[in-house]
Protein backbone atom coordinates (compact mmCIF):
# COMPACT_ATOMS: atom_id res chain seq x y z
CA UNK A 1 0.00 0.00 0.00
CA UNK A 2 1.33 3.47 -1.46
CA UNK A 3 0.80 6.03 2.00
CA UNK A 4 1.70 9.11 -0.32
CA UNK A 5 2.35 8.45 -3.80
CA UNK A 6 4.17 11.99 -4.18
CA UNK A 7 6.99 11.19 -1.36
CA UNK A 8 6.47 8.46 0.65
CA UNK A 9 5.44 6.32 -2.01
CA UNK A 10 8.90 6.91 -3.79
CA UNK A 11 10.78 6.76 -0.42
CA UNK A 12 9.42 3.03 -0.12
CA UNK A 13 9.92 2.08 -3.64
CA UNK A 14 13.12 3.50 -4.39
CA UNK A 15 14.72 2.73 -1.07
CA UNK A 16 12.49 0.05 0.36
CA UNK A 17 11.65 2.19 3.80
CA UNK A 18 8.42 0.08 4.37
CA UNK A 19 8.25 1.01 7.91
CA UNK A 20 7.23 4.07 6.45
CA UNK A 21 3.52 2.28 6.15
CA UNK A 22 3.21 2.23 9.63
CA UNK A 23 1.21 4.61 10.61
CA UNK A 24 2.99 4.91 14.27
CA UNK A 25 6.61 5.39 12.24
CA UNK A 26 5.03 7.99 10.64
CA UNK A 27 3.15 9.67 13.50
CA UNK A 28 6.69 9.87 15.24
CA UNK A 29 8.67 10.87 12.44
CA UNK A 30 5.58 13.74 11.87
CA UNK A 31 6.24 14.92 15.63
CA UNK A 32 10.01 15.35 15.03
CA UNK A 33 10.25 16.89 11.50
CA UNK A 34 7.37 19.13 13.12
CA UNK A 35 9.81 19.62 15.91
CA UNK A 36 13.07 20.25 13.79
CA UNK A 37 11.36 22.78 11.47
CA UNK A 38 10.04 24.78 14.37
CA UNK A 39 13.67 25.06 15.94
CA UNK A 40 14.95 25.88 12.15
CA UNK A 41 12.68 28.07 10.90
CA UNK A 42 11.42 29.96 14.41
CA UNK A 43 14.36 32.56 14.11
CA UNK A 44 13.02 33.47 10.71
CA UNK A 45 9.39 33.52 11.93
CA UNK A 46 10.42 35.89 15.01
CA UNK A 47 12.55 38.29 12.81
CA UNK A 48 9.83 38.53 10.09
CA UNK A 49 7.74 39.61 13.00
CA UNK A 50 9.44 41.89 13.88
CA UNK A 51 10.53 43.63 10.91
CA UNK A 52 6.63 43.55 10.21
CA UNK A 53 6.00 45.40 13.24
CA UNK A 54 3.31 42.58 14.47
CA UNK A 55 3.85 43.42 18.18
CA UNK A 56 1.60 42.64 21.28
CA UNK A 57 -0.59 45.52 22.30
CA UNK A 58 -0.83 45.43 26.03
CA UNK A 59 -4.10 47.36 26.58
CA UNK A 60 -5.94 45.89 28.91
CA UNK A 61 -8.99 47.98 30.07
CA UNK A 62 -10.72 45.67 31.98
CA UNK A 63 -8.04 45.38 34.17
CA UNK A 64 -5.09 47.98 35.63
CA UNK A 65 -3.63 45.63 37.87
CA UNK A 66 -3.37 43.09 34.98
CA UNK A 67 -1.93 45.58 32.20
CA UNK A 68 0.80 46.13 35.32
CA UNK A 69 1.71 42.86 35.00
CA UNK A 70 1.76 41.79 31.86
CA UNK A 71 3.70 45.44 30.71
CA UNK A 72 6.97 44.01 29.90
CA UNK A 73 5.04 41.73 27.40
CA UNK A 74 4.56 44.82 25.20
CA UNK A 75 6.19 44.33 21.84
CA UNK A 76 6.47 41.16 21.88
CA UNK A 77 6.11 39.28 18.41
CA UNK A 78 2.61 38.12 17.78
CA UNK A 79 0.72 36.03 15.76
CA UNK A 80 3.69 33.09 15.88
CA UNK A 81 0.54 30.67 15.75
CA UNK A 82 1.71 30.41 11.56
CA UNK A 83 5.06 28.58 12.24
CA UNK A 84 2.71 25.89 14.46
CA UNK A 85 0.33 25.70 11.08
CA UNK A 86 3.58 25.82 8.36
CA UNK A 87 4.92 23.11 10.23
CA UNK A 88 2.25 20.79 11.09
CA UNK A 89 0.76 20.83 7.37
CA UNK A 90 4.34 20.39 6.31
CA UNK A 91 4.72 17.48 8.42
CA UNK A 92 1.23 16.08 7.74
CA UNK A 93 1.53 16.40 3.86
CA UNK A 94 4.66 14.61 4.23
CA UNK A 95 3.49 11.56 5.73
CA UNK A 96 0.22 11.29 6.08
CA UNK A 97 -1.89 9.54 3.79
CA UNK A 98 -3.59 11.89 1.41
CA UNK A 99 -6.08 9.54 0.27
CA UNK A 100 -7.79 9.40 3.47
CA UNK A 101 -10.30 11.88 3.97
CA UNK A 102 -9.55 12.44 7.85
CA UNK A 103 -6.59 13.46 6.57
CA UNK A 104 -8.27 15.87 4.42
CA UNK A 105 -11.05 17.37 6.37
CA UNK A 106 -7.68 18.17 8.80
CA UNK A 107 -6.21 19.82 6.38
CA UNK A 108 -9.65 22.08 6.38
CA UNK A 109 -9.51 22.45 10.09
CA UNK A 110 -6.17 23.99 10.18
CA UNK A 111 -6.03 26.23 7.20
CA UNK A 112 -9.97 27.49 8.41
CA UNK A 113 -8.67 27.96 11.64
CA UNK A 114 -6.11 29.78 10.67
CA UNK A 115 -7.53 32.38 8.80
CA UNK A 116 -10.24 32.75 11.88
CA UNK A 117 -7.52 33.30 14.14
CA UNK A 118 -5.35 35.26 11.64
CA UNK A 119 -8.71 37.80 11.18
CA UNK A 120 -9.25 38.21 14.57
CA UNK A 121 -5.47 39.03 15.69
CA UNK A 122 -5.26 41.26 12.65
CA UNK A 123 -8.48 43.71 13.65
CA UNK A 124 -7.38 43.79 16.99
CA UNK A 125 -3.40 44.51 16.46
CA UNK A 126 -4.66 47.35 13.77
CA UNK A 127 -8.11 48.65 15.13
CA UNK A 128 -8.08 51.28 17.23
CA UNK A 129 -11.88 50.57 19.03
CA UNK A 130 -12.65 47.24 18.50
CA UNK A 131 -10.21 44.27 20.10
CA UNK A 132 -11.02 41.60 17.35
CA UNK A 133 -14.26 39.55 16.03
CA UNK A 134 -16.87 40.56 18.18
CA UNK A 135 -18.09 36.92 20.15
CA UNK A 136 -21.07 36.62 17.50
CA UNK A 137 -18.54 36.78 14.45
CA UNK A 138 -16.08 34.71 15.65
CA UNK A 139 -18.49 31.58 17.04
CA UNK A 140 -20.35 31.72 13.57
CA UNK A 141 -17.30 31.16 11.38
CA UNK A 142 -16.35 28.58 13.78
CA UNK A 143 -19.53 26.48 13.37
CA UNK A 144 -19.71 27.13 9.77
CA UNK A 145 -15.98 26.08 8.97
CA UNK A 146 -16.51 22.92 11.61
CA UNK A 147 -20.08 22.06 10.69
CA UNK A 148 -18.30 21.52 7.19
CA UNK A 149 -15.47 19.37 8.64
CA UNK A 150 -18.65 17.27 10.37
CA UNK A 151 -19.78 16.91 6.78
CA UNK A 152 -16.68 15.65 5.74
CA UNK A 153 -16.94 13.26 8.70
CA UNK A 154 -19.86 12.06 8.25
CA UNK A 155 -18.43 10.45 4.51
CA UNK A 156 -15.74 9.48 5.66
CA UNK A 157 -17.01 6.40 7.69
CA UNK A 158 -17.33 3.41 5.79
CA UNK A 159 -20.17 2.40 4.01
CA UNK A 160 -23.06 0.93 5.83
CA UNK A 161 -21.34 2.03 9.44
CA UNK A 162 -23.31 5.52 9.91
CA UNK A 163 -21.27 7.99 12.26
CA UNK A 164 -22.06 7.94 15.89
CA UNK A 165 -21.94 9.78 19.00
CA UNK A 166 -20.31 8.30 22.27
CA UNK A 167 -22.82 8.75 25.17
CA UNK A 168 -20.69 9.32 28.65
CA UNK A 169 -19.84 6.80 31.10
CA UNK A 170 -21.38 3.92 28.93
CA UNK A 171 -20.58 1.52 26.63
CA UNK A 172 -23.25 2.71 24.16
CA UNK A 173 -23.89 5.25 21.22
CA UNK A 174 -26.36 7.29 19.71
CA UNK A 175 -26.94 7.43 15.91
CA UNK A 176 -28.33 10.51 15.02
CA UNK A 177 -29.31 11.99 11.60
CA UNK A 178 -26.56 14.09 9.55
CA UNK A 179 -27.72 17.46 10.60
CA UNK A 180 -27.72 16.42 14.31
CA UNK A 181 -24.43 15.17 13.82
CA UNK A 182 -22.72 17.80 12.16
CA UNK A 183 -24.30 20.36 14.88
CA UNK A 184 -22.85 18.30 17.77
CA UNK A 185 -19.24 17.67 15.94
CA UNK A 186 -19.19 21.84 15.21
CA UNK A 187 -19.88 22.82 18.96
CA UNK A 188 -17.31 20.12 20.35
CA UNK A 189 -14.69 22.15 17.76
CA UNK A 190 -15.60 25.18 18.71
CA UNK A 191 -15.89 24.86 22.10
CA UNK A 192 -12.37 23.34 22.17
CA UNK A 193 -10.94 26.22 19.91
CA UNK A 194 -12.26 28.61 22.04
CA UNK A 195 -10.91 26.88 25.54
CA UNK A 196 -7.38 26.76 23.68
CA UNK A 197 -7.87 30.55 22.91
CA UNK A 198 -8.65 31.25 26.27
CA UNK A 199 -5.79 29.10 28.08
CA UNK A 200 -3.18 31.55 25.49
CA UNK A 201 -2.91 33.92 28.28
CA UNK A 202 0.54 33.24 30.34
CA UNK A 203 4.05 32.57 28.14
CA UNK A 204 4.11 28.30 27.32
CA UNK A 205 0.81 27.68 28.84
CA UNK A 206 -1.47 26.83 25.81
CA UNK A 207 1.30 25.34 23.68
CA UNK A 208 2.53 22.86 26.81
CA UNK A 209 -0.78 21.84 27.85
CA UNK A 210 -2.23 21.05 23.85
CA UNK A 211 0.96 19.36 23.04
CA UNK A 212 0.50 16.89 26.16
CA UNK A 213 -3.47 16.40 24.92
CA UNK A 214 -2.32 16.21 21.46
CA UNK A 215 -0.16 12.95 22.46
CA UNK A 216 -2.93 11.37 24.47
CA UNK A 217 -5.08 11.76 21.44
CA UNK A 218 -3.21 10.39 19.19
CA UNK A 219 -3.03 6.93 21.18
CA UNK A 220 -6.65 7.20 21.05
CA UNK A 221 -6.96 8.41 16.76
CA UNK A 222 -4.60 5.24 16.28
CA UNK A 223 -6.28 2.35 18.81
CA UNK A 224 -9.35 4.00 17.37
CA UNK A 225 -8.59 2.85 13.93
CA UNK A 226 -7.16 -0.42 15.12
CA UNK A 227 -9.81 -3.45 15.04
CA UNK A 228 -7.78 -5.02 17.05
CA UNK A 229 -7.45 -2.59 19.80
CA UNK A 230 -10.62 -1.05 19.77
CA UNK A 231 -12.30 -4.03 20.05
CA UNK A 232 -10.34 -5.22 23.18
CA UNK A 233 -10.80 -1.38 24.25
CA UNK A 234 -14.12 -1.58 24.04
CA UNK A 235 -14.20 2.14 22.31
CA UNK A 236 -16.00 3.13 19.11
CA UNK A 237 -13.81 1.47 15.85
CA UNK A 238 -13.46 4.03 13.44
CA UNK A 239 -11.90 2.57 10.11
CA UNK A 240 -9.42 4.94 8.42
CA UNK A 241 -9.52 7.40 11.80
CA UNK A 242 -5.72 5.86 12.92
CA UNK A 243 -4.56 8.00 10.48
CA UNK A 244 -4.62 10.81 12.76
CA UNK A 245 -2.21 9.50 14.84
CA UNK A 246 -0.09 11.42 11.92
CA UNK A 247 -1.67 14.73 12.75
CA UNK A 248 -1.53 14.45 16.72
CA UNK A 249 2.45 13.72 15.62
CA UNK A 250 2.23 16.80 14.08
CA UNK A 251 0.56 18.63 16.91
CA UNK A 252 2.63 17.38 19.04
CA UNK A 253 6.20 18.28 17.22
CA UNK A 254 4.95 22.03 16.52
CA UNK A 255 3.56 22.87 20.06
CA UNK A 256 7.16 21.23 21.65
CA UNK A 257 8.99 23.33 18.79
CA UNK A 258 6.82 26.92 19.58
CA UNK A 259 7.24 26.25 23.00
CA UNK A 260 11.02 26.46 22.80
CA UNK A 261 10.78 30.13 21.49
CA UNK A 262 7.20 30.47 23.83
CA UNK A 263 8.41 29.50 27.35
CA UNK A 264 9.06 32.27 29.99
CA UNK A 265 10.11 35.04 28.82
CA UNK A 266 8.43 34.59 25.46
CA UNK A 267 10.30 35.74 22.65
CA UNK A 268 7.13 34.97 20.57
CA UNK A 269 3.59 34.76 20.92
CA UNK A 270 1.17 32.20 19.49
CA UNK A 271 -1.58 34.67 18.96
CA UNK A 272 -5.48 33.46 18.05
CA UNK A 273 -3.46 32.38 14.96
CA UNK A 274 -2.51 29.53 16.74
CA UNK A 275 -4.48 29.09 19.57
CA UNK A 276 -8.00 28.56 17.61
CA UNK A 277 -6.16 26.39 15.23
CA UNK A 278 -4.67 24.12 18.14
CA UNK A 279 -8.27 23.57 19.87
CA UNK A 280 -9.85 22.80 16.62
CA UNK A 281 -6.92 19.88 15.33
CA UNK A 282 -7.36 19.17 19.47
CA UNK A 283 -11.59 18.70 19.18
CA UNK A 284 -11.19 17.22 15.50
CA UNK A 285 -9.41 14.80 16.41
CA UNK A 286 -11.82 13.85 19.43
CA UNK A 287 -14.92 14.16 17.34
CA UNK A 288 -13.14 11.81 14.60
CA UNK A 289 -12.08 9.26 16.89
CA UNK A 290 -15.95 9.63 18.80
CA UNK A 291 -14.12 10.12 22.02
CA UNK A 292 -15.46 13.76 21.88
CA UNK A 293 -16.64 13.14 26.03
CA UNK A 294 -13.19 12.48 26.73
CA UNK A 295 -12.13 15.85 26.47
CA UNK A 296 -14.23 16.34 29.73
CA UNK A 297 -11.24 14.57 31.29
CA UNK A 298 -8.13 15.17 29.17
CA UNK A 299 -9.24 18.75 28.38
CA UNK A 300 -10.01 19.64 31.66
CA UNK A 301 -7.81 22.01 31.77
CA UNK A 302 -8.94 24.30 29.18
CA UNK A 303 -12.39 23.07 30.14
CA UNK A 304 -12.29 25.16 33.38
CA UNK A 305 -10.43 27.88 32.00
CA UNK A 306 -13.91 27.94 29.94
CA UNK A 307 -16.15 27.18 32.86
CA UNK A 308 -14.02 30.11 34.84
CA UNK A 309 -15.25 32.67 32.18
CA UNK A 310 -18.47 31.54 32.23
CA UNK A 311 -19.35 31.52 35.84
CA UNK A 312 -17.29 34.95 36.33
CA UNK A 313 -20.10 36.45 34.15
CA UNK A 314 -22.94 34.86 35.24
CA UNK A 315 -22.21 35.35 39.12
CA UNK A 316 -21.33 39.23 38.39
CA UNK A 317 -24.54 39.60 35.78
CA UNK A 318 -26.78 37.75 38.46
CA UNK A 319 -25.38 38.33 42.00
CA UNK A 320 -22.92 41.77 41.19
CA UNK A 321 -20.10 40.33 42.72
CA UNK A 322 -17.09 38.01 41.35
CA UNK A 323 -16.40 34.36 41.86
CA UNK A 324 -12.70 35.03 41.39
CA UNK A 325 -9.94 37.45 41.35
CA UNK A 326 -10.06 37.90 37.60
CA UNK A 327 -11.00 35.42 34.27
CA UNK A 328 -9.69 33.42 33.27
CA UNK A 329 -8.74 31.34 36.19
CA UNK A 330 -4.92 31.09 35.14
CA UNK A 331 -4.71 35.16 36.19
CA UNK A 332 -6.84 34.36 39.25
CA UNK A 333 -3.12 32.51 40.45
CA UNK A 334 -1.55 35.20 39.05
CA UNK A 335 -3.58 37.68 41.47
CA UNK A 336 -3.18 35.60 43.65
CA UNK A 337 0.50 35.94 43.98
CA UNK A 338 1.74 33.14 42.10
CA UNK A 339 4.69 33.62 39.71
CA UNK A 340 3.70 32.92 36.15
CA UNK A 341 5.88 30.24 35.65
CA UNK A 342 4.35 28.53 38.25
CA UNK A 343 1.11 28.56 36.90
CA UNK A 344 1.73 27.35 34.04
CA UNK A 345 4.01 24.60 34.81
CA UNK A 346 1.47 23.28 37.67
CA UNK A 347 -0.90 23.25 34.58
CA UNK A 348 1.38 21.14 33.00
CA UNK A 349 1.56 18.89 35.24
CA UNK A 350 -1.87 18.49 35.77
CA UNK A 351 -2.31 18.26 31.66
CA UNK A 352 0.38 15.53 32.14
CA UNK A 353 -1.53 13.70 34.91
CA UNK A 354 -5.17 14.40 32.58
CA UNK A 355 -3.37 12.66 29.45
CA UNK A 356 -2.10 9.90 31.04
CA UNK A 357 -5.20 8.87 33.79
CA UNK A 358 -7.43 9.02 29.88
CA UNK A 359 -4.93 6.22 28.27
CA UNK A 360 -5.23 4.38 31.75
CA UNK A 361 -8.78 4.40 31.69
CA UNK A 362 -9.61 3.55 27.96
CA UNK A 363 -10.87 0.37 28.84
CA UNK A 364 -12.58 1.20 31.99
CA UNK A 365 -14.74 4.12 30.89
Amino acid sequence: MITHPAVLGWLIQHFHLYLLRNITVRATLAAVTAFALSLLLGPLMIRWLQSRQIRERVEKKDSARLTEIHAPKGGTPTQGGLLIVLVMMVSLFLFGRLDNLFVLVAFLVILGSTLIGWVDDHIKLTGQVRKGLSKSEKLGLQFLLYGVAAVGLWYAQEPGTPPAISLPFVKRSLAPGMFLYCAWGAFVMALASNAVNLTDGLDGLAAGCSAMTGLALSIVAYAAGHAGLSRYLLIPSVPGCGELAVLGGALVGASLGFLWFNCHPAEVFMGNTGSVVLGGVIGYMAFAARQEMALLLLGAVFMVEVASVVLQVASFRIFGRRILRIAPIHHHFEFGGWKEEKVTVRFWILSAILAILLVLTLKIR
